[in-house]
């Protein structure tokens, strides 16, 4: 029987390559999105290449309860879920923080932090009751540290640090494994989604620096996970080689 990964925000960037690699190992997939149809290409993919299970979930993860349904809904085969990658997140805008638009502010909030905690709270008591499971939180180097125009989104992913922490402190009696993995700059629709669809924008931010790749993140995720069971990764940051911190790149 296959290992089963279910992966958070999976029809784009570092979500759709995680699930790929693990596709490559032979893991069965449950991949949640919002829309199915930006989910299709990466099912089409996924089935054209690899002999796994896939079972799509769509559901915005702020909706509580759409999002307990959806995972109540798993088919039998899917519910013994071995690794959880709450990967779903975004940053929105570059405002000060007395200057940014509420709405942004509720909605990384909800994603960042509620959102994951809410999916870790609906998946991880039937990891312990089966005395199995990893949980990856993809987190940020922004969680070290704020940047101008970005303090929000900064506090979002420290909060996935100190739960990240936390549970792992909660299920220290459990074998039961958590990681932390902080990518620095990943060229993804990141930068395109933080700046409202402005790709000229997004564009610069990776300008004269070779930037990470949702494959060089979903690598580090799988290594996790491959890890041997008595062996615990709590926390990777992960830079491109131009970067030394969430602020400081050297640009050619």
């Amino acid at each position: 029987m296959n290992k089963i990964v279910f992966i958070t925000g999976a029809s784009s960037g570092i979500g759709a390559a995680c699930a790929k690699r693990f596709a490559q190992a032979g893991y069965d997939l449950i991949l949640n999105a919002r829309s199915e149809e930006k989910l299709r290409p990466l099912l089409e993919e996924l089935a054209q290449s690899y002999s796994i299970q896939v079972c799509p979930l769509i559901f915005d993860v702020r909706d509580r309860k759409a999002a307990q349904q959806a995972i109540d809904s798993l088919p039998e085969g899917f519910k013994a879920i071995d690794v959880l990658v709450n990967n779903a997140g975004l940053a929105l805008g570059m405002d000060k923080e007395y200057e940014g638009i509420e709405e942004n502010y509720d909605t990384m909030i909800d994603t960042n932090i509620t959102a994951l905690l809410m999916i870790t709270r609906m998946v991880v008591p039937g990891m312990i009751k089966r005395a199995k499971g990893h949980i990856i939180n993809i987190g940020s180097v922004a969680g070290d540290a704020a940047y101008p125009g970005g303090s929000v989104y900064c506090a979002t992913k420290a909060a996935v640090k100190v739960l990240s922490d936390g549970l792992r402190m909660d299920l220290v009696h459990t074998p039961l494994r958590v990681t932390n993995v902080k990518p620095g700059l990943v060229e993804t629709n990141f930068s395109i989604t933080r700046f409202a669809g402005d790709k000229e924008r997004a564009d610069k931010v990776y300008q004269g620096i070779k930037p990470l790749t949702g494959d060089d993140i979903a690598d580090v995720v799988f290594y996790a996970a491959s890890a041997p069971s008595h062996v615990q990764i709590a926390e990777v940051l992960v830079l491109a080689t131009h970067q030394a911190s969430g602020s400081l790149v050297y640009r050619e």
